[in-house]
């Protein structure tokens, strides 16, 4: 998308409503970050919120955590965005080094940026699910995403915002009915028990499921959706055909039921939808305004859970040796 149509759909979005615009600091190493900031400089400040992703790039220094580099990536996205305050300072990951080295060393770097007004609140990217075992008898050593694991983190840091990948392929969570057993704390029941609020990203599966993608769509490298093989896409795209049935053909149609999906099974959680022109703003708006009724959402659901099961299988066929 050229920088103008980027800035055009930034400024749609705001006038449509959108109240929250997230970005990270490796999103084209700063490049996302201007545009936004060119979009920024054009509306209130109060009427927007400003979330930023940090801890993947390092740079030259010993950890993303580190105070150094704490202090100097959010400075850098402050004059990136023209801003003077970011509303949400998410850390992207749960690795604070061998035996949490950087941990308290963040903690601290973390508060004072609160303290200075740099940055408002701290938030932390998570699994969706996260396993009731801990890595190990000690939550401080290692760094699997279990739920000790997090629960120590919690203590330690403070977050206000929690975030996650979801999207309508994601099976449920919880209490296994069937068996007695726990599958695995959500991220949504996690938030609940800790007071925290939640966003959720990638509703779209990457833009995969407004069913723009076929078995014989070509990825520049780089690409996220490089990872998806011919053989998962033709999974997707058969699998789309009977909501394409029912809600329409168009990729508008499939965005608009996947997004109302996400919204109704996570109500109280922001969802973070990517664009990639002022016309696709305009769809994702648009397609919210139609009310989804309980049939069609039961059926959306049948729909999503057959075509997980399809790509799980497809998965474990390909692992085995």
């Amino acid at each position: 998308m050229a920088d103008s149509s980027a800035i055009d759909a930034l400024l749609r979005a705001h006038a449509l409503g959108a109240t929250v615009y997230d970005t990270s600091d490796v999103y084209g190493l700063g490049h996302s970050q201007r545009l936004l900031g060119k979009m920024l400089a054009q509306v209130p400040r109060s009427s927007v919120r400003i979330t930023c992703t940090i801890g993947t790039y390092k740079g030259t220094g010993q950890h993303a955590y580190s105070s150094l580099n704490l202090f100097r990536q959010v400075e850098q996205t402050q004059e990136n965005l023209g801003v003077k305050q970011l509303d949400v300072l998410v850390l992207a990951h749960a690795d604070f080094g061998p035996r949490d080295r950087y941990l308290e060393e963040a903690r601290e770097t973390l508060q004072a940026l609160r303290d200075s007004g740099d940055v408002a609140a701290i938030g932390m990217r998570m699994p969706g699910t996260l396993p009731a075992s801990p890595a190990t008898s000690d939550p401080s050593v290692g760094h699997r995403a279990s739920q000790p694991r997090y629960d120590f983190l919690f203590e330690q840091l403070n977050p206000q915002v929690l975030t996650t990948a979801a999207h309508p392929l994601e099976p449920h969570t919880g209490h296994n009915a069937a068996t007695g057993a726990e599958s695995g704390e959500s991220i949504f029941s996690f938030a609940h028990r800790h007071g925290a609020a939640t966003m959720i990203h990638e509703p779209l599966l990457h833009g995969l499921l407004t069913g723009r993608y076929g078995p014989n769509a070509a990825f520049p490298p780089g690409d996220v959706r490089t990872q998806y093989t011919p053989a998962d896409l033709e999974i997707v795209d058969r699998g789309l055909e009977g909501l394409r049935s029912r809600f329409g053909r168009d990729p508008q149609a499939l965005a608009r039921i996947a997004l109302h999906y996400c919204l109704r099974r996570c109500p109280d959680s922001i969802v973070l939808a990517g664009v990639s022109s002022p016309e696709q703003v305009g769809w994702n708006y648009g397609g919210l305004t139609a009310e989804v009724s309980d049939d069609d959402y039961a059926f959306a659901e049948r729909a999503y859970s057959t075509l997980h099961a399809e790509l799980a299988q497809a998965a474990s066929a390909k692992a085995v040796p």
